[in-house]
């Protein structure tokens, strides 16, 4: 159309059922999309019981039944339309308090919304009423309600998605990524409410099949055991802390159970599923230096605080929401996983000791034993024990000073009998390399450097936060000749309002006219930087977090770096005091389960898994 035509044209309102159907493409994306906003209506109608089933992925049908408190007859041609619901009082003054949202809906859209774009029914019937009542939709033409039979609660069908717009048909994936999708929803929505009773049905050729079933009133550990899987339960430590108003409960995996994907996070506030990048953010700062590069934590944590501290009015599909004190919510999420994760200590995920027992392989008969008839279990390649007596000329581990200058312990003697220690009695050492270890019920495995590489890490760390706690600064280097950097305006204010706080940790910076920055000195354990890189960093970060963590980060990354060089190395033969020392400082050093690089230290055998390997049990 060109323009002088367009300017012809009057402004025109738009039809309703246009209407609809375009605010439906904001909520309805695709069955699953639907199928969230029944399931959460259902919640919202305080249901106990909630059944799902689709056909053909929920693009032939979805249907939602709940034994909620349902929708009376009078109401029912209310709740097709727009912007109507009975979730959000009016105030005195005729508006509507949003920072005051206390359940899953509040904007009346999504009825609307999915019977705008299905043949859509709804039968339901309240407390007070001897009959049920059901309203009928046809892509937006509404009917008249009508006399139904059916119990308390609500039964919602919405048949043929889409087919009166089937450019968006297009779109939809096939029937079992639709139905992995809806899965997703309900699994979500059954961790938020444990105390639910939630059922998915695959409906096919008229048969139908379970996909996921939990009853009632389970625990929350429960439920997500039932969702997550057994070595979650194994794997996980409890969250429960609060600041101020805000509280962060759940589960979070220890470091060394870990995903490629963050597909096992699950994140909820007020009970709401969510997929928030602040909350993300702060997960991969607890989890930072424990786990591997790329891989990600498996965590279902559940922050609740007040409505009116967060906005869930961010966007129709309200999985996005926006703190108004992000930094408190974020500071609570690190510190509690970090405290979880160091009081599990050296504790690792028991995928771990799986994972160690399927390297052991049955190997042939042993030729000088031809009357055996079991399989003989070894570990493949074997190994030979080594001697523990320290070469000549060779250093002790812990003499005469650790790295941070501080005295060395001394290994307490314990006797066999009386080791309840976590990590156990050193018993010998394999190849130079590994410590054997008898724990209270079984055996425990150590890789020395690894280990000893996270111990000295912590101690370099936390003597680099001492020296910034003190007031002091981090030993930075003068520039023979300071750098100019020529940044965006905004970026430069960001970096001099920070000045005084990055001059703690060695990088020390001035204006320099305009939007240019004068380097003076950068912190002397990066060596050799680039400036304006450096500034970049800090202050994309400064934008996006409101505090710059990058130099801190880096100077961290080096501590780590000398860490894994001021290590032990393989091939170090230790005296049996040594590997002790070295076990009971794996006990009291947060995060020892793990080197710093996000590999295990130490995998844990028990007696049963012994016995196991050698047909005992």
């Amino acid at each position: 159309m060109d323009s002088s035509s367009a300017g012809s044209r009057r402004i025109a309102k738009l039809p309703e059922a246009a209407v609809n159907r375009i605010a439906a493409g904001e909520v309805v994306e695709r069955p699953a999309s639907a199928l969230k906003e029944l399931v959460e209506n259902a919640l919202d109608a305080g249901a106990s019981r909630i059944e799902a089933t689709l056909e053909a992925g929920g693009k032939s049908l979805i249907r939602v039944a709940d034994n909620g408190c349902g929708v009376a007859r009078d109401d029912l041609p209310l709740a097709l339309e727009r912007h109507a619901t009975s979730k959000t009082a009016l105030g005195r003054d005729g508006d509507v308090d949003l920072f005051a949202v206390s359940s899953f809906g509040f904007r009346g859209e999504a009825l609307p919304s999915i019977a705008s774009v299905t043949r859509f029914s709804m039968t339901s019937r309240t407390a007070d009423s001897r009959s049920a009542w059901r309203i009928a939709s046809e892509f937006g033409r509404l009917g008249a309600p009508e006399p139904a039979a059916g119990p308390l609660g609500t039964v919602i069908e919405a048949r043929e998605l889409f087919a009166a717009t089937p450019a968006r048909l297009g779109f939809l994936k096939s029937d079992r990524a639709e139905m992995q999708a809806a899965l997703e929803v309900v699994r979500r929505l059954a961790m938020s409410a444990h105390e639910v009773g939630f059922t998915l049905l695959d409906r096919r050729e008229g048969a139908e099949r379970k996909l996921f079933n939990a009853p009632a009133n389970e625990s929350r550990l429960d439920r997500l055991t039932r969702i997550m899987g057994a070595e979650f339960k194994e794997s996980a430590v409890p969250i429960d802390a609060t600041r101020e108003d805000v509280r962060l409960s759940g589960y979070a995996g220890l470091p060394t159970l870990h995903r490629a994907t963050p597909s096992a996070q699950f994140l909820f506030v007020n009970g709401r599923p969510i997929r928030d990048r602040l909350v993300l953010g702060a997960l991969r700062g607890a989890y930072g230096d424990l786990t591997p590069r790329d891989r990600h934590p498996v965590v279902a944590l559940f922050v609740d605080l007040p409505p009116r501290l967060v906005d869930v009015n961010v966007h129709p599909a309200k999985t996005e929401v926006r703190f108004r004190e992000a930094a408190i919510v974020r500071g609570l999420i690190v510190s509690a996983l970090k405290h979880a994760m160091a009081e599990a200590g050296a504790r690792t995920a028991s995928t771990l000791s799986i994972a160690a027992l399927g390297r052991f392989a049955p190997q042939r008969p042993i030729a000088s034993a031809p009357s055996l008839h079991r399989p003989v279990y070894a570990a493949s390649p074997i190994v030979e024990p080594t001697a523990t007596e320290l070469r000549e000329g060779d250093e002790p581990l812990w003499s005469p000073e650790m790295i941070d200058g501080r005295s060395a312990p001394q290994a307490p003697e314990i006797e066999p009998e009386e080791a309840d220690a976590p990590l156990g009695v050193a018993r010998a050492q394999l190849h130079d390399a590994f410590i054997v270890a008898q724990t209270k019920d079984g055996v425990a495995l150590v890789d020395q450097h690894a280990a000893h590489e996270r111990l000295v890490y912590e101690r370099l760390k936390t003597r680099l936060a001492e020296t910034l706690a003190g007031g002091g600064a981090a030993p930075s280097q003068q520039l023979l000749i300071p750098d100019i950097v020529e940044m965006e305006p905004g970026a430069a204010e960001r970096l001099i309002a920070e000045a005084e706080e990055l001059a703690k940790v060695g990088l020390t910076i001035e204006p320099f006219g305009g939007a240019a920055i004068c380097v003076r000195a950068t912190p002397a354990a990066l060596g050799q930087v680039d400036s304006a890189a450096l500034l970049r960093d800090v202050a994309d970060e400064l934008a996006e977090k409101g505090e710059s963590r990058s130099v801190r980060d880096r100077l961290e990354a080096v501590c780590s770096s000398m860490a894994c060089h001021g290590s032990v190395r393989a091939g170090r033969r230790l005296r049996l005091d040594e590997m002790n020392a070295l076990l009971r400082e794996m006990e009291a050093t947060p995060g020892s389960g793990q080197c710093n690089h996000g590999r295990p230290t130490v995998v844990h055998l028990s007696l049963g898994d012994l016995e196991r390997l050698f047909g005992r049990s």
